[in-house]
């Protein structure tokens, strides 16, 4: 992510210059420079007060070492939202955008001590049966199918054409989903993603869930859905249910964000625009420096503290909304010098202490080996806008690209299958209609992939 210099407060205008108490984090101001508003937010301290949504308020921890405080100190600061104090006295709008991500769910994120143990452990353990051979493989076959998708065009938009359906598509085979219930399940996640029909695709999405749960309680296979099935915590039907919720969702979104923030800067910042493309290190250096800079989850990991506590000096009520900043405590001004000798992997992306998240090497390959594939196949593919257009999604938990335009020399090659409706098709009516909640989808993603693989 280029800096901003010329922001040193947030800009003229943002309501953060008129709050004299919480910073809101929403809104187009908050996407444009979060760099002057993380600026603004250490004026207060370790802990700053902002505004998630209207109505909904936190603390946003902005500093480094109060960051792995927090996040390495489970006995203090839990993370169970039936915590959340204003939320249990109503003062929280219950139609408010935000509360899906904070509201309590049963699983690893959202739960603590024993329970969290018990599910932590039939996550991490089912990953580590994942076989990175057969997944890089499948991940080059997502990766050269989306590509043939566009590749005869010339021009692509690198988010919804690419970055957006790689990991979903990955995770369907990862996840053991045939055709008809991962057609829903992208249906499912990428309308949640949007914001298009997002009732009816939370509703496809949970049923598309409890029949791959039923599917796999009949036929166990090779997968990770079944691997936590067969674990010795013999997880309930429904706590299958939102670790799969966690797994795919949760893994989706950032691997999105990382794939198309690293693609821009290797093809756009002037540290890697026109170096070679293929080489592996470039790529990860450009991964490396997304993570450091411009976490794709910026602002999450909700703490609530069990008792009032001082934090470096700043006051926080029990079961209040505690949010750390990955994207601020990795900037924190007390690291510029320290940076330079901490290890690659110091920067909080990947979270920290009991809750960090388990699945960042596998996440890592697919992000390198989907930006490696998309390079290599197209050599000379460039930005096809000026960086300083592009746009960020509005929101106080993520660093997401609206739309990644490209351009490039047109490999003109016969196509296998039918390229799936995009988002905007299917927003302007002229994909097929859905039947039952999306059942009988004529053109998708998943079954579209593996009718090309089979050819």
């Amino acid at each position: 992510m280029q800096s901003h210099p010329e922001y040193q407060a947030p800009p003229p205008g943002c309501p953060a210059h008129n709050s004299a108490t919480s910073v809101p984090l929403h809104g187009p101001e908050f996407a444009a420079a979060p760099e002057a508003f993380y600026e603004h937010l250490r004026q207060f301290g370790p802990a700053a007060p902002v505004e998630l949504a209207p109505g909904v308020e936190a603390a946003l921890v902005t500093d480094y070492a109060a960051a792995l405080h927090v996040l390495q100190n489970p006995d203090t600061f839990a993370r169970d939202p039936r915590r959340w104090r204003a939320l249990k006295d109503g003062e929280v709008p219950l139609d408010s955008p935000v509360l899906p991500m904070l509201m309590y769910r049963p699983n690893t994120m959202f739960s603590d001590g024993a329970v969290h143990l018990r599910l932590r452990q039939a996550v991490t353990d089912s990953l580590a049966r994942v076989d990175m051979h057969r997944m890089s493989r499948h991940v080059d076959r997502v990766a050269a199918y989306l590509i043939e998708q566009f590749s005869n065009r010339g021009k692509a938009d690198l988010v919804t054409d690419y970055a957006q359906w790689l990991p979903l598509l990955v995770f369907n085979d990862l996840f053991g989903c045939p055709a008809e219930i991962g057609d829903r399940l992208v249906y499912g996640f990428s309308g949640i993603f949007d914001g298009v029909d997002a009732e009816k695709a939370n509703e496809v999405l949970t049923e598309s869930l409890f029949e791959l749960v039923a599917l796999k309680r009949a036929q166990p296979g090779e997968d990770v859905t079944s691997w936590l099935m067969a674990h010795p915590s013999q997880l309930t039907d429904e706590e299958m249910i939102h670790q799969l919720v966690l797994l795919i969702g949760a893994g989706a979104e950032p691997m999105q964000n990382i794939i198309s923030s690293a693609l821009r800067l290797l093809l756009s910042d002037e540290k890697y625009a026109g170096g070679q493309h293929s080489a592996g290190l470039l790529v990860d250096d450009a991964i490396n420096d997304v993570l450091w800079n411009s976490p794709p989850i910026a602002n999450y990991a909700v703490h609530y503290p069990v008792h009032d506590v001082e934090l470096s000096g700043n006051k926080l009520g029990a079961g209040d909304p505690l949010l750390i900043s990955f994207a601020a405590a990795n900037t924190d001004p007390n690291l510029s010098v320290g940076r330079q000798t901490l290890s690659k992997r110091a920067h909080l992306a990947w979270g920290a202490g009991p809750h960090a998240c388990p699945a960042k090497d596998p996440a890592l390959l697919i992000s390198v080996q989907a930006i490696e594939k998309l390079l290599n196949t197209l050599p000379d593919i460039e930005v096809g806008v000026p960086d300083e257009s592009l746009t960020w999604r509005p929101g106080p938990f993520h660093r997401a690209l609206n739309a990644l335009p490209a351009r490039f020399t047109p490999i003109r090659t016969e196509r296998r299958a039918s390229a799936p409706y995009s988002t905007a098709e299917r927003t302007a009516g002229n994909a097929p209609v859905e039947e039952g909640h999306g059942k009988s989808r004529k053109s998708s993603w998943w079954s579209g992939f593996l009718t090309w693989w089979k050819v």
